[in-house]
């Protein structure tokens, strides 16, 4: 990028810049808490996703010492619906190191915040830069479209990642370093779209690799995505005196440590009915499909109501399922558990 270039980028951003709640306003010093926590929450989810659950979790834990002081069973209730929730074990296990090992106040380089829980390359560069001002280079996937369209970089995804931020980082500035990278993101977000992007009044057209190509939308290139693995399993909706049965998943794995309902083994193919967590005479509630990273899964819900003593658990009362936080895997099959145990009511009326 010619050296005229980003302060162009950066007269488009003082204009354009997105409003975001965690988003210091001019003149404002940003808060490393605000940027750190919206950074964490961002990862694989989008914006718009990422406003209510960061006005929630702002409202109710302000600092990160209130974070640390935070019960991780209500944080992960918080986070449910956000999805890869070893983001929210790490959140607390991060608030905890900051505010125990370094009185509250957040490292304000690259590798001071590497050494805190859950904090990777990616958002280590972003905390500095954003919250310290210091250079850092930060690629996000809006970071990465601009950049693969301004030089027109050729190698699939992801083995084009090295080049993309070895790029990045010949464009960087030294001053102003945190808003060139949410300029950056910006102009990813709102004029340098997946499809459709806006060339005709993005601040970098001139000098735009892929636009003089006339094939904007042709980067990044992206490799073939190989199919993803099927499994199947069952799920028990367990109902008794008007609760249902809970479980808490193991700390360590895929939705570890969320509240979830009894389940089964995932297998390749349609299990035998398998992992009741008590004998009863099961019910078909439905089924629900739901796509992870690196699988989809089919689960089928068990449903039964037992009278006698039931198994040890923790027991919901079910017409306030919603406030368990099931992450959302559990949320669709505890509508099919409400369903039918609304069928149930009419059946015996």
């Amino acid at each position: 990028m010619p050296v005229d270039a980003w302060p162009e980028l950066l007269r488009w951003y003082d204009v354009h810049a997105r409003d975001l709640p965690w988003r210091a306003k001019p003149g404002e010093t940003p808060d490393p808490y605000r940027v750190w926590l919206s950074e964490v929450m961002l990862q694989q989810t989008t914006v718009a996703a990422v406003r209510s659950y960061f006005a929630r979790f702002t409202e109710r834990w302000p600092t990160v010492d209130a974070l640390a002081e935070a019960d991780e069973g209500e944080v992960m209730a918080a986070w449910a619906g956000l999805g890869y929730y070893a983001r929210a074990r790490n959140l607390v296990a991060c608030a905890r190191a900051v505010a125990e090992e370094h009185d509250g106040i957040f490292p304000d380089t690259e590798e001071g915040l590497r050494a805190l829980p859950g904090i990777g390359a990616y958002t280590a560069a972003a905390i500095a830069t954003i919250a310290f001002g210091r250079r850092a280079v930060v690629v996000d996937a809006n970071v990465e479209r601009v950049v693969t369209r301004l030089f027109a970089i050729e190698t699939p995804l992801a083995a084009a990642r090295p080049e993309i931020r070895a790029r990045t980082d010949t464009i960087t500035p030294d001053d102003r370093a945190g808003d060139f990278a949410q300029a950056m993101m910006d102009l990813g977000a709102t004029i340098c779209t997946p499809r459709n992007p806006a060339c005709a009044i993005c601040p970098l057209s001139d000098i735009c690799t892929a636009r003089r190509r006339g094939d904007p939308e042709a980067f990044p290139v992206k490799a073939p995505r190989a199919a993803r693995p099927h499994r199947h399993g069952d799920a028990y909706w367990v109902e008794y005196r008007g609760q249902v049965l809970l479980v808490r998943r193991p700390a360590k794995g895929l939705l570890g440590g969320m509240l979830a309902l009894p389940t089964g083994q995932w297998t390749e193919a349609p299990p035998p009915l398998s992992g009741a967590p008590i004998d009863a005479r099961w019910e078909e509630g439905g089924a629900i499909e739901h796509g992870f990273t690196h699988f989809t899964l089919a689960l089928t819900l068990r449903c039964a109501e037992v009278r006698d003593a039931p198994v040890d658990g923790i027991w919901w009362p079910a017409d306030r399922i919603a406030e368990a936080g099931l992450p959302t895997l559990f949320a669709k099959l505890a509508a099919r558990g409400l369903a039918w145990r609304e069928q149930r009511w009419k059946g015996a009326a």
